[in-house]
């Protein structure tokens, strides 16, 4: 058992609180909740202060409520956004929401005891009220000035592009599930993202002026990188927690590359490492900073987590191929995503399986079949003094023909120029 409050405070993850919400959390074990909205059919790395949150709150004895946003989903949250998102169909929504649940089940206990998580869905409460109920027992509770005054709508009325009424009345969706789940769940406290602290008040407000209830609000810090680029992105896009959207290699290279500034604050907010745990990492790391020893561990906490530990092992030996003293099993030991994620930005180059089938002389593969040397003489200089590897096995006879046989997994063949330098051919 923990301290919830005393736990987010030390791990740099708390941002702001009602008045009030500690002193509930002292007092007995309380249910609180957080929303996910459907917009893709899979969770990435930027909901992982949410889930890391639940999973504290829960850690902290208290009980979890996951709310997966079906009919939130349907229109869209504006905070945090400069122009409104397109809407998805049902079918998507109901697939999105599917694939969310099963990616959550992972992180909470939803198994047993008092504080077992529950995930609800809000479309089971919103498919059945119509427009003028809505605007009935909701809308009439909460003033326009009133919503006109948060920043996710002010910061939108000010730009270029508006707000629609489908987008201006998230807030008073959001703040109808927070009132919901506080009349049949007795939650009591909503979690989320600072840009989330309008909405969440606006529930909070709801039941008071609803039902002259109680409730409080607790928000995160958003995690921004130290370099000021945006967390959770690549330069190929969005890191995943589905691993056929992102692969577990990339996954566990995503949080190994992690600068010295970063891994130290995520160290703290992304896994369940104790204080006294990242504190020995942290005098380590300071001893000696080129052996990375905060991002190892937090690449393997978080890979764990979210994958297995087999996935970590798989991406811990396929990160040490291209520098390590790997072998041809070794790279035919990878099933192929994480192959290619392994070569991804790796120049490569097709040849034919007739070619193969023929043979194809080595200094005709590394000059005429691809640009890895610009010369057949440049290239017959670096064969002969030993600096060119095929699948990790050193070059030694400059007359050397390629074929099928040499392929890795009947599909690859792996170049090696120099230390450093390396070249993918792909049989077409």
């Amino acid at each position: 058992m923990t301290n919830f409050v005393e736990e987010m405070k030390w791990r740099g993850m708390l941002h702001d609180m009602m008045p009030g919400t500690e002193a509930q959390l002292a007092k007995e074990i309380t249910s609180g909740y957080i929303g996910f909205d459907p917009t893709a059919d899979s969770l990435h790395v930027g909901h992982l202060t949410q889930i890391m949150t639940l999973i504290h709150f829960q850690r902290a004895g208290h009980k979890p409520y996951v709310l997966v946003g079906g009919a939130t989903g349907m229109v869209g949250d504006p905070s945090g956004k400069s122009s409104e998102r397109n809407l998805l169909s049902e079918e998507i929504l109901f697939h999105n929401v599917a694939c969310i649940e099963k990616q959550l089940s992972k992180f909470l206990n939803f198994e047993d005891g008092a504080n077992a998580a529950v995930m609800v869905n809000n479309y089971d409460w919103f498919k059945g009220m119509g427009f003028l109920n809505f605007i009935r027992d909701v809308g009439k509770h909460i003033t326009v000035n009133y919503m006109m005054a948060k920043d996710s709508v002010k910061k939108r009325l000010e730009g270029d592009t508006g707000m629609s009424f489908t987008e201006f009345s998230y807030q008073l969706v959001q703040g109808y599930d927070f009132y919901y789940l506080w009349k049949n769940h007795q939650c009591k406290v909503q979690m989320g993202g600072s840009d989330q602290w309008g909405n969440i008040v606006t529930g909070t407000e709801l039941i008071r002026r609803k039902s002259q209830g109680e409730a409080y609000a607790i928000t995160t810090q958003l995690i921004k990188k130290a370099d000021g680029t945006k967390f959770g992105k690549t330069e190929s896009g969005a890191i995943w927690l589905d691993p056929t959207r992102t692969s577990p290699y990339k996954f566990y290279q995503f949080w190994l590359n992690a600068s010295d500034a970063d891994a130290a604050s995520w160290i703290r907010i992304f896994t369940l490492l104790n204080k006294e745990e990242i504190e020995s990492l942290e005098a380590q790391h300071m001893e000696a900073p080129h052996l990375r020893t905060i991002q190892k561990a937090l690449a393997k906490e978080i890979t764990c987590k979210v994958h297995s530990e087999e996935a970590y092992e798989t991406a811990v030996a396929a990160s040490t191929i291209l520098f390590g003293n790997a072998t041809q099993e070794a790279f035919a030991s990878l099933d192929e995503e994480t192959f290619l994620a392994v070569f991804e930005g790796v120049p490569s180059f097709q040849i034919t399986q007739d070619e193969l089938s023929n043979g194809i002389g080595i200094v005709d593969l590394l000059t005429e079949k691809s640009t890895v040397f610009p010369s057949k003489g440049e290239a017959r200089k670096m064969l002969q003094g030993g600096g060119v590897s095929m699948n990790k096995q050193k070059i030694e006879d400059l007359n050397l023909l390629v074929r099928t046989e040499q392929l890795i997994n009947q599909k690859y063949l792996i170049i090696q120029k120099g230390k450093k330098n390396y070249f993918l051919f792909v049989v077409a």
